[in-house]
This record gives structure tokens, C-alpha cells and sequence, in this order.
């Protein structure tokens, strides 16, 4: 049993503890008052000025037995933590995050009858060629993957190129191809758009709209398509962070359109041995830190078409709603990207394996 002394210094120090706690909480509720006014008026929250004459004031009444220097110190911390809750309190709530929305988004990309689900019980599988390049091209690629159950066609009719003298795709022609080879095969039909000019073209004809890695922070860009009332595909900047990729997809958000799937695709890292380098953990925070579906693009991750397969296998296993892989007749003969589609034989192995856990039934 602790000494009967020690017990009321002990009680009375957890009195004064409580009087402590009630003083901090009344001084954090005018700290927020003044926070909020702080904001109202333009003003920046950290006052170094202010900050030193109220340590000065301290210093000059303690009555001790605590030094100077420790109840500077102490109060910093105080001074620390109300700044942090001004800033926090200032902080708009972001759209994409499970605070603003607990619940999942469920994405609908449909054309006429057909209609493809993000977010639900099935998984997604987007297929179709890096470029359309032809009509019999688009054609017959749509025919093949509507027959293995791809109900969403992928098809790049704007090709941003690294190289000014690379394939630039046939705009407006590919995206007739694109539109016209879904409605033939019962099939919806997703395409990429660069430029603001193009948006309202490129909707008129795609289902479902895809803004690429080089376009991820074309901020004026992710506005018009975020005004154009069709679903978002967002692939992952090739360098953005995790806050940099969903604040994009803020962008969207704040447009008044939540239709949006987030594709991770690889970001860029000093490895060569693959395209790029699949974040798989992106995944997963994406799938807790958002509301939104969240895909995978093994085909551009990869850069390369014999590890397709387990990079899907483990992009579902990690919690993906769906894999983005590409397709093309011959390969060899593509425009862009040859060395990472499937011909339809490689497309057909890689459904025997991936196809289980899709979900499909």
C-alpha cells in the first residue's frame, strides 16, 4: 500500500491534471475561433511573432520551480498541436476519401442494353488493342474478346507518344472504328482523350472515358471530363504519389462527377528490366483510403507480355475490381506497344488463368 502522504499528493495531482485538460480544451476552442477567422480573412495560420511575445509573457511570470527554458518548451508543444488543429479545421473534406463517402462507388459504364459494373461482385477485364490502327483490326479484336466474355472494349484513337514521330492514332476515325466495333459485338467502349478540344468529340463516341499517365495532372483537362458526364477511367501518373493520384481524381469529383474507376499502371523507377514498376501496395490504400473501384494495367506495368499473367493473378489476390490488359491480332505488326500485347492465343492462356478469379459466371 503506497503512504497515506504520497495517496493525497497522488489525488491531488490528478486533480489538477483534470483542471489542466478542461484548460486545454477551452484554449484549443479559441484557438479554433481564431482559426476560422484566420481563414475568413486570407491569413496564414503561424504567427512567429505572436508565438515569441506569448513565450516572452511566460517566461517573465514563472514563478518556477520549472526553468525558462522547460516552460518554453512545454508551451511549444501546446503552440504545435494548436496549430495543427487550425490547419486541420481549414482542410475541405475531400470527395474521394471514405470519410466524406463510408461506403463503395459503384461505377456503370452501359451502352443500350450492355452494361458493365465496376465495384460489384464480378470483376471487370477491359481488352482491345494499344491503337486502333484499322477497321478490320478493331473489328476483328472486339469479335475475338466478345467471344471469351470482354464486355468492355479498349482502343486508342489519340496516342500520346514519346516520340513526336511515333503513331499518333486516327483520332476521330479510330474512335468511330472503336464505337462502332462495340455496338457490332455487344460490347461498351472505352478510349483515351488528350486534349480539352477533344473531350466533347471523344464522349459523343466512347462510353467511358480515359485520361492517361501523361495526362494525369493536365488539371484543365480532368475539369472538361469531369463535365462531360461519362465515366472516368484515371490511370496513375507514371511518377505521382499516392495523394498526388487520388487528388486527381478530386478534380473529377469536384466536377460533380463521381463515376470514376482509379487504374494503377505502373509508376517509374530505375528498374529496366519491366516497363514500369507495379505498385501493388497502391492497391490496397486505394481500396481503403477511397470509396472509388480501383483497376490494375498489367499491360503497360509489365511492358512486357510473359508476366501478364501472375501480375494479374496478383493484382486480383491484392483486392483489384479489374485488369486492363491489351490485345492485338498480330503484334508484331502493331503500330505501337508490340512488345506487350497478346496475340489471341496468348489471350486465351491468359484467361485460362486469370479467368477464375474474375468471378465470371
Amino acid at each position: 500500500m503506497p503512504d497515506q502522504k504520497i495517496q493525497e499528493y497522488r489525488d491531488s495531482i490528478d486533480s489538477i491534471n483534470l483542471e489542466i485538460l478542461q484548460l486545454l480544451s477551452k484554449r484549443a476552442s479559441v484557438v479554433s475561433q481564431i482559426g476560422k477567422r484566420q481563414t475568413e480573412m486570407g491569413q496564414k495560420h503561424y504567427d512567429p511573432t505572436r508565438e515569441s511575445e506569448m513565450l516572452e509573457k511566460l517566461e517573465a511570470a514563472n514563478p518556477g520551480p520549472f526553468a525558462g527554458g522547460t516552460i518554453k518548451q512545454l508551451f511549444k508543444e501546446i503552440f504545435k498541436a494548436s496549430l495543427d488543429l487550425e490547419e486541420k479545421q481549414d482542410k475541405p473534406k475531400l470527395k474521394y476519401s471514405r470519410k466524406a463517402k463510408p461506403e463503395n462507388t459503384t461505377v456503370v459504364v452501359s451502352r443500350g442494353d450492355v452494361r458493365v459494373e465496376f465495384g460489384g461482385a464480378e470483376k471487370v477485364l477491359i481488352s482491345g488493342p494499344c491503337s486502333i490502327e484499322s477497321w478490320e483490326q478493331m473489328e476483328s479484336t472486339a469479335a475475338f474478346v466478345a467471344s471469351r466474355g470482354v464486355k468492355l472494349l479498349r482502343g486508342g484513337a489519340y496516342k500520346p507518344r514519346t516520340s513526336p514521330y511515333g503513331f499518333q492514332g486516327l483520332g476521330e476515325e479510330g474512335l468511330q472504328y472503336g464505337a462502332r466495333a462495340a455496338a457490332m459485338h455487344g460490347q461498351v467502349f472505352v478510349a483515351e482523350v488528350m486534349d480539352t478540344r477533344d473531350v466533347e468529340l471523344a464522349a459523343h463516341y466512347a462510353d467511358m472515358l480515359q485520361v492517361g499517365t501523361r495526362n494525369a495532372q493536365n488539371f484543365a483537362l480532368l475539369k472538361e471530363v469531369g463535365k462531360a458526364g461519362k465515366p472516368v477511367l484515371l490511370k496513375r501518373g507514371m511518377s505521382s504519389t499516392m495523394e498526388e493520384w487520388l487528388l486527381t481524381a478530386e478534380y473529377i469529383l469536384s466536377s460533380g462527377n463521381d463515376q470514376i474507376v482509379l487504374c494503377e499502371r505502373g509508376i517509374r523507377t530505375f528498374e529496366k528490366w519491366t516497363r514500369n514498376t507495379l505498385d501493388l501496395s497502391a492497391v490496397a490504400v486505394a481500396k481503403l483510403e477511397t470509396h472509388l473501384p480501383v483497376i490494375v494495367d498489367v499491360t503497360h506495368a509489365a511492358g512486357r507480355r510473359d508476366i501478364l499473367i501472375p501480375l494479374a493473378k496478383a493484382a486480383l489476390a491484392v483486392g483489384a475490381d479489374g485488369v486492363h490488359v491489351e490485345v492485338h491480332p498480330n503484334p508484331a505488326t502493331a503500330l505501337s506497344d508490340n512488345e506487350q500485347q497478346l496475340d489471341f492465343a496468348g489471350f486465351d492462356q491468359f484467361m485460362l488463368e486469370v479467368r477464375p478469379m474474375l468471378g465470371w459466371k
